[in-house]
């Protein structure tokens, strides 16, 4: 068997996530259809993350075994060929050992979520950003970042249906810019809680508004109500997933 690394972005508006799922069209079974279309099998495909309905990647790390061996470049033009109608493309492909995995292997994921904060509503982005009309107070939205940096329990920013066995993640960047109309949170870390970053999102833009949240208290509830409002799926991108060596 020949293990493939790819590198894909995709438009997660119309889709339910990254997992196979009969509900609807998912990341994995576009990609998993178009392979199937040009080689007859459907390989299971393991991921960096595994990104929710609606959310978005620019370059989504992700690997799957074929026997054929074929050429890596062969692969990521007959995926393509296959998934040109699709909000999926595929940006990148090589062959990789076969110890390598798109998830265990993984050191680092980065994400940024895009907040538009103007008083028009969007038309253009209207599936890409969360729109803010409100204006927010920066100031006060960094100062509360920096205490989420570092190793905490995060039981009050996941989602109250999440399995991980552990609550503690050690976040190692928590940045806030504004670019004009926009707000950009990156976030950093080797791995994630499910829905923390749109947790942490939400409670921060809480905070930009005047509401009186307090980061030291919200860990200390260790309850998921202590905090704020999930942010919506749409303003969230996976930017990037780093490996310890070049793969």
């Amino acid at each position: 068997m020949t293990r493939y690394k790819i590198t894909l972005e995709y438009d997660g508006t119309n889709l339910i996530g990254w997992q196979q799922n009969r509900q609807g069209p998912s990341v994995q079974s576009l990609l998993m259809d178009a392979i199937e279309k040009f080689c007859g099998i459907r390989p299971d495909i393991v991921a960096a993350g595994r990104t929710d309905a609606g959310v978005h990647a620019i370059a989504m790390t992700a690997h799957f075994d074929l026997s054929d061996c074929p050429d890596a470049n062969t692969v990521m033009r007959a995926m393509n060929f296959y998934l040109a109608n699709s909000p999926v493309s595929v940006l990148d492909c090589e062959i990789v050992p076969n110890d390598f995995n798109a998830r265990f292997s993984c050191v680092a994921r980065h994400y940024k979520y895009i907040v538009l904060n103007r008083g028009a509503a969007p038309v253009l982005e209207k599936n890409r950003v969360w729109w803010v009309p409100r204006k927010l107070n920066l100031r006060a939205m960094r100062r509360a970042a920096e205490k989420l940096v570092g190793h905490h329990d995060f039981t009050s920013f996941r989602a109250t249906q999440c399995q991980a066995k552990s609550p503690e993640k050690t976040l190692d960047v928590c940045k806030i810019t504004r670019r004009g109309d926009k707000i950009i949170f990156e976030f950093s870390a080797r791995s994630f809680l499910h829905h923390q970053v749109r947790n942490m999102v939400g409670t921060l833009v809480e905070i930009g508004l005047g509401k009186p949240y307090d980061i030291d208290e919200i860990f200390a509830a260790h309850n998921r109500s202590a905090a704020g409002p999930t942010a919506p799926a749409s303003g969230l991108y996976f930017i990037r997933a780093d490996y310890a060596t070049a793969a």
